[in-house]
């Protein structure tokens, strides 16, 4: 006779050992937390390209076979498939790159080939003091001096705040053309208490056209609000299957959620949440669940602190087919999520060794899985040769 999912996971071996910080909460349904362990065993090599970028956010695969990567700084760099590094690209408009903040998330627009246009997320300082994410637009020119012309900033995120925290910030073209923003909220209690708001993009997805004005199937008419109820989404990638946009935002203490962001969909922070706050105690609404309000389709408690993410359709690694990794920070190693649709059947830590905030991981052209960490490094992992 097969035992009922929720008396198997138990007794499966899990990557989570530590206890939770939201000690006795329940998660909603099984699987939802602490999934069995699930080892595939690849076998990869890493493969350096260049240790010289600086804190490094965001990659980009250019048609050339060149590569994108922002620089939290603010200095956007090309960077060859063997290590070659630009110049920094110029035309961009100034960061505000202090803590959280700086140049953050990078895209090519679906028509690039014939535009050359790209995107790039960024904090905006502005002359009162106050700061918010900001999405802008250029034609990127290459060669042995390259440059933005034709710079728009086609998304300034309101209202601004005095904080250095929590600006989101991927950029996702969907199947349609348009263009998600994921944002946070600001982390002062002034930001999170408007993230389940309509009148501010405080702790919400944006979906905006790409020039920026307002798609008209928008769940809330006249606004560029797709989801809300969001903490800090820093990863966020369209499932290749559905083209849902998938994200994944960063918990206080316990609570990492990853969610499928729908279309008017309320995520519920922070009404509920999982785990605690930072300084210890319930977060505000000291509840998990509430009608109305959508539950994260996984979570970690303690948290992984997570940074990008990317579905595997690669052909180099077979068994990693359809699976979901997740570049760790706080944990130092990239997490891979096996899926069923819409549900997460299994876990596993990989680059345990490394020791490294990995902050984006890409899948590339050729199939290899490229990751930037905090310290500058840029690598790529690909089938182990044999000996």
């Amino acid at each position: 006779m097969m035992l009922p999912l929720w008396l198997v996971l138990p007794l499966l071996t899990q990557v989570e050992t530590r206890p939770p910080n939201g000690a006795g909460q329940k998660p909603a349904f099984p699987g939802q937390t602490r999934i069995a362990e699930q080892k595939l065993n690849v076998a990869f090599d890493l493969v350096p390209i260049t240790n010289a970028l600086k804190q490094p956010w965001g990659i980009a695969f250019l048609p050339t076979g060149n590569i994108l990567i922002t620089e939290k700084s603010g200095s956007l760099r090309i960077v060859s498939p063997d290590g070659k590094i630009s110049a920094p690209v110029s035309g961009l408009p100034a960061v505000d790159a202090r803590s959280q903040g700086g140049l953050l998330g990078i895209a090519l627009d679906p028509k690039f080939a014939s535009n050359q246009l790209i995107y790039w997320s960024y904090a905006e300082r502005n002359d009162d003091g106050t700061n918010n994410t900001a999405v802008a637009r250029g034609k990127l020119i290459q060669g042995s001096s390259p440059k933005l012309e034709n710079v728009q900033v086609i998304f300034e995120q309101t209202p601004s705040l005095k904080s250095t925290l929590h600006f989101g910030s991927r950029l996702v073209f969907g199947r349609d053309g348009t263009l998600f923003v994921t944002t946070g909220d600001r982390s002062i209690t002034e930001g999170r208490m408007q993230a389940q708001r309509l009148d501010g993009q405080l702790g919400k997805v944006v979906r905006i056209h790409p020039d920026g004005s307002i798609p008209k199937d928008n769940p809330y008419a006249g606004k560029a609000i797709w989801s809300i109820g969001h903490r800090n989404i820093q990863g966020a990638a369209l499932h290749p299957a559905t083209g849902e946009l998938w994200t994944i935002e960063h918990g206080t203490r316990g609570g990492d959620e990853l969610n499928i962001a729908r279309k008017g969909k309320d995520y519920g922070w922070p009404t509920i949440a999982y785990g605690i706050e930072y300084g210890g105690g319930t977060i505000t609404g000291g509840i998990q669940a509430k009608q109305g309000m959508e539950q994260p389709i996984y979570y970690w408690d303690p948290v992984i602190a997570p940074g990008g993410m990317t579905f595997y359709t690669g052909g180099l690694f077979p068994a990693w087919k359809n699976s979901l990794f997740i570049g760790g920070m706080g944990s130092t190693r990239l997490v891979r999520l096996s899926l069923n649709g819409d549900k997460v059947i299994g876990e596993e830590h990989l680059l345990t060794e490394l020791r490294e905030r990995l902050r984006d991981v890409v899948q590339g052209p050729d199939g290899a899985l490229y990751i930037v960490t905090d310290s500058g490094r840029f690598f790529k992992l690909v089938p182990r040769k044999s000996k």
